[in-house]
């Protein structure tokens, strides 16, 4: 966006962008990219033609779709995706938050991705329940796994667990409408929220928790979550962390976004704290960061609409509260004293697990599988699992942006291909329409992309040009919309044939 349209208070980041940013020699242009073009050059596959390559790739968020595209750069390769829900795209669908449209439209490069030859959807199919490791294996040369982090980090105090607990993750989920969470128990009857962790998602949840629900339903917003938005009684969003201003977890661009469009103040105590930190940090990051926090406004200042107050050194000791959860104490950071603060809802937010797949090594304490450039190693004997690989969150750890994806799945997507080019990968032992015959054996109701496409068509009809879309929440209504869609002549000709 060009200067000249930046609203006054978005006019003090300019200079801080542009000391982000070092200077380019004259004449040194950024080298034009493809959205969907490799970060790296694809890798050549040394096609055989009695052997195609055959992928088949577990998750359909950003990780497992940008492996998709990679692999299928050439002609030939076949990439099955399994997905657990009817609806593809993981967090991009289910974990931005709804006013973040614009992040969100990469799912219009994942739409490409899908419609590419020898690309397959096998939507509403959960592995290691409907169909297994071994039998994946049986069906293709090889089984990416890219499954993300789903499991949050839980914070080990007394309370957690009241009515009026969860985490920010949760939150984020029954506010897309995932249809695990539609029946969150949600409480915006009190006028604080407490969120522990301060972390790009911590600043999600209670943007959304301050902002007009007017602005909210023009975007994609689960109906349930506007409608209690609507009557919600919060007019204070308190983010605590346990460490210091500069060690704040949030990127420089959400806490950006977040002070152009919400009112965030800190308190007298948060202020000296942020001077000190900026009167001897030396990163530029860290100084932009804390350079943005000196200037929020004054928490003892009268709020007229609800506020976000950052507040810094808060270890949690204990959430209180009997039936339901009434208020939350903190020690501060390296002393004794106590904070006290009244809630009716106390939410964390301070990272994510990897949950280990069956079949596969986990390595318990970094919450990842063991790997190598993508390919799964077996801890007790330091070799590759054949035919076992992984990309995304389950790979490396929960850390990253959406497009850091891009790079992680490239490399096991040439680990993949390197293997196949040596003849290391066990040819599958089946034709391929056998693994839509076991599928839909197990799974009647399994979802392609023609399915997917429907749900997808239906939700923005919903939409009624007023908002991105309206989503289903309930997997019965995805299934009957699915069901109802046309089914490609192939796929017609390819089912007549399991019955003789």
């Amino acid at each position: 966006m060009p200067q000249a349209k930046l609203r006054p208070e978005q006019l003090p980041f300019v200079s801080l962008n542009a000391a982000f940013y070092p200077d380019r020699p004259a004449g040194e242009r950024v080298p034009p990219t493809s959205k969907l073009a490799p970060v790296i050059a694809a890798p050549k596959v040394d096609a055989r033609e009695s052997d195609p390559l055959t992928v088949a790739i577990v998750g359909s968020g950003p990780a497992a779709m940008y492996a998709a595209d990679e692999l299928l750069t050439q002609s030939g390769v076949r990439v099955n995706v399994f997905e657990r829900l009817p609806t593809p795209y993981g967090l991009v669908r289910a974990g931005v938050a709804p006013d973040h449209q614009n992040t969100k439209r990469v799912t219009r490069l994942f739409d490409e991705v899908s419609r590419s030859p020898g690309f397959t959807f096998y939507l509403n199919v959960e592995v290691g329940s409907d169909v297994s490791h071994s039998e994946l294996l049986a069906h293709h040369h090889a089984v990416v796994y890219a499954v993300g982090a789903p499991n949050d980090r839980r914070l080990d105090v007394d309370g957690m667990g009241l009515p009026g607990t969860g985490t920010a993750t949760e939150m984020v989920a029954w506010i897309n409408g995932h249809p695990e969470y539609t029946d969150l128990p949600v409480t915006l009857e009190h006028e604080r929220v407490v969120l522990v962790g301060n972390g790009n998602v911590a600043l999600d949840v209670a943007r959304i928790l301050t902002t007009d629900p007017d602005a909210l339903a023009r975007t994609d917003i689960a109906d349930h979550a506007l409608a209690a938005l609507r009557q919600s009684k919060v007019n204070e969003v308190v983010i605590a962390a346990r460490r210091g201003p500069a060690q704040s977890a949030f990127t420089l661009p959400e806490l950006i976004g977040l002070t152009s469009t919400c009112d965030v103040v800190l308190d007298a105590t948060d202020q000296a704290l942020v001077q000190a930190d900026l009167a001897t940090a030396e990163d530029p990051l860290i100084r932009n960061k804390l350079e943005v926090l000196s200037k929020l406004g004054d928490a003892s200042v009268p709020a007229t609409r609800p506020q976000i107050r950052l507040a810094y050194r808060l270890t949690p000791a204990r959430i209180l509260g009997t039936a339901l959860v009434s208020g939350i104490d903190f020690t501060v950071t390296g002393s004794d004293r106590i904070c006290h603060l009244d809630a009716g809802l106390v939410l964390t937010s301070i990272g994510y697990r990897g949950k280990a797949i069956r079949d596969l090594p986990f390595d318990d304490v970094a919450a990842v599988i063991p790997n190598d450039g993508g390919r799964v190693i077996d801890p007790q004997t330091a070799q590759p699992v054949p035919g076992s690989y992984v990309a995304g969150w389950i790979k490396r750890g929960p850390n990253g942006f959406i497009g850091t994806n891009k790079s992680c799945a490239a490399e096991t997507v040439q680990s993949v291909v390197d293997d196949y080019n040596a003849g290391l990968l066990t040819a599958p032992r089946t034709r391929p329409h056998a693994l839509a015959k076991l599928v839909r054996s197990r799974r009647p109701d399994v979802v392609n992309a023609a399915g997917w496409r429907a749900i997808d068509e239906a939700e923005i009809k919903r939409g009624g040009g007023r908002r991105p879309r309206d989503k289903f929440t309930s997997v019965a209504d995805m299934l009957a919309v699915a069901a109802a869609a046309p089914t490609p002549p192939f796929t017609q000709r390819m089912l007549a044939g399991f019955c003789h």
